[in-house]
C-alpha cells in the first residue's frame, strides 16, 4: 500500500481501525457473558444480548485491555522505527509487561506517567480471569523468541486474542505482519498451533484492513502458513472453517463442532466461519458466543467483521454500554494517525514532545 494517504483513505483506514478495536471488544463483553454450553443439532442461533458479567453489562476481559496495550507497543515501534532505533518485538513485549503492571498493582500510580497515557487509564486495572501462560510469561522481564519461547506446552487462544492490532499495519507486506505476531506470540505461548494461529489471525486482519473480501484473506493466510514448520492443526481447522461455509445454512451446532476440542486454532475457525456466513454483525456475533470456544471466537468474530466493515457496522445500543469504549476510541485514532500522519506528529516539529509523552520510546 502507498505512503501516500489521501483524505479518503485515512478515514476509511480510521474506520477500519475503530472497527476492529471496538468490535473486538463489543466481542469480547459478549462472550464474557455466555454460558459456553453445546447447542442442541440444528439449531438456529439466537439472538444474544449483553448480559452482566463482572458486575455490569458490557464488562470486557484481559483480552481487550491487552489487545490495547499491543496497539500502544506497536505505536511505539513505529515511533522508534523513525527515530532510528527498531525492534517491535520487544516494544510489544513492553507493552505487554505495562499490561501486567495493571493486574498487579492496585491502579494507575502517578510517579510512572512517564509510561504513556494508556498506563493511567484506571479501568484497565481491573483483573478479568487473565488466562495463566499470561502471567507465567509476563511474570519476569525475559523475552520469548521462536527459538527459546515461553510456555512451550500453552495452546491456548491467549496469543491470538490479543494480536489483531498487528493486522492494521498496512503498510507492511503480509509476511512481515505474520511473522510479527508470532515472533511476539511466544512473549506468553510458545506452542506452535498456538503461534501460528496468531500469525495467521494478524495477516486475515491484514487483508481486511487492505480492503480483501475475506476469503482471500484467509487464502493469504493459509498460503503463508504452508511454509511454517507445524503448521497442519492451523491449516486444517482454516480449512474446515472454509468447507463448512459451503455446507449449508449456517447453525450453531457447526459451530460447536468447528470449536470442541479446543485450542486456539479451534477458536480461530470459528471466528472465521462466523465472520463468513454473518448476515451482519449481530448475526455473526450471535453464532460465535455458540458453544465451549465463545470467550475467544466471539471477539475474534468482532474484531474481523468490524475491520472487515468499519465502525458503522457495529450495533450502536452494544456499542452505548462497552466498557472502555472512550479508551478503545482513543487508541484507534492514535494508531490511524501515527500511521497515516506520522511526520506531523513526530518529524521534528516545535510540538512533537506532546505526543511523545503519550508514547514514550526507549
Amino acid at each position: 500500500m502507498s505512503t501516500l494517504w489521501g483524505r479518503a483513505e485515512q478515514l476509511d483506514f480510521r474506520s477500519r481501525v475503530r472497527g476492529c478495536l471496538l468490535g473486538g471488544g463489543i466481542g469480547d463483553a459478549l462472550g464474557a457473558g455466555a454460558s459456553g454450553a453445546v447447542p442442541e443439532p440444528g439449531s438456529l442461533p439466537e439472538e444474544v444480548d449483553l448480559v452482566p458479567a463482572y458486575g455490569r453489562r458490557g464488562a470486557v476481559t484481559w483480552a481487550t485491555q491487552l489487545t490495547l496495550f499491543t496497539a500502544d507497543g506497536l505505536i511505539r515501534a513505529q515511533i522508534s522505527r523513525d527515530r532510528g532505533h527498531w525492534h517491535p518485538p520487544t516494544d510489544v513485549h513492553r507493552a505487554c509487561l505495562r499490561w501486567y503492571a495493571t493486574q498487579r498493582d492496585w491502579g494507575p500510580d502517578e510517579r510512572r506517567a512517564d509510561n504513556g497515557w494508556l498506563a493511567m487509564e484506571e479501568w484497565l486495572y481491573a483483573r478479568r480471569d487473565p488466562a495463566l501462560p499470561l502471567l507465567l510469561g509476563l511474570g519476569d522481564e525475559v523475552m520469548g523468541t521462536r527459538a527459546e519461547p515461553k510456555n512451550p506446552r500453552a495452546a491456548d487462544p491467549g496469543a491470538v486474542l490479543r494480536s489483531a492490532p498487528f493486522g492494521l499495519l498496512v503498510g507492511w507486506e503480509p509476511e512481515l505482519v505474520g511473522l510479527l505476531a508470532a515472533e511476539c506470540a511466544v512473549h506468553t505461548h510458545g506452542h506452535p498451533a498456538a503461534c501460528l494461529s496468531a500469525s495467521a489471525y494478524a495477516v486475515i486482519v491484514h487483508g481486511l484492513a487492505r480492503r480483501a473480501p475475506l476469503e482471500a484473506a484467509v487464502g493469504a493466510a493459509l498460503k503463508l502458513l504452508a511454509a511454517e514448520p507445524g503448521h497442519e492443526p492451523v491449516t486444517a481447522a482454516l480449512t474446515e472453517a472454509l468447507q463448512s461455509v459451503r455446507a449449508g445454512v449456517p447453525d450453531v451446532h457447526r459451530v460447536a463442532a468447528l470449536g470442541a476440542p479446543g485450542g486456539a486454532e479451534n477458536a480461530l475457525a470459528v471466528a472465521v466461519y462466523c465472520a463468513l456466513v454473518a448476515e451482519d454483525l449481530r448475526h455473526g456475533l450471535s453464532l460465535a458466543t455458540a458453544g465451549p470456544t465463545a470467550r475467544a471466537a466471539a471477539p475474534l468474530c468482532g474484531a474481523l467483521l468490524g475491520t472487515w466493515h468499519g465502525e458503522t457496522a457495529l450495533p450502536p445500543l452494544w456499542l452505548a454500554e462497552l466498557e472502555g469504549r472512550g479508551t478503545l476510541l482513543e487508541l484507534a485514532d492514535d494508531f490511524a494517525m501515527e500511521l497515516t500522519q506520522s511526520q506531523a506528529l513526530h518529524g521534528g516539529g516545535s510540538h512533537e514532545a506532546a505526543w511523545l509523552r503519550r508514547y514514550p520510546c526507549g
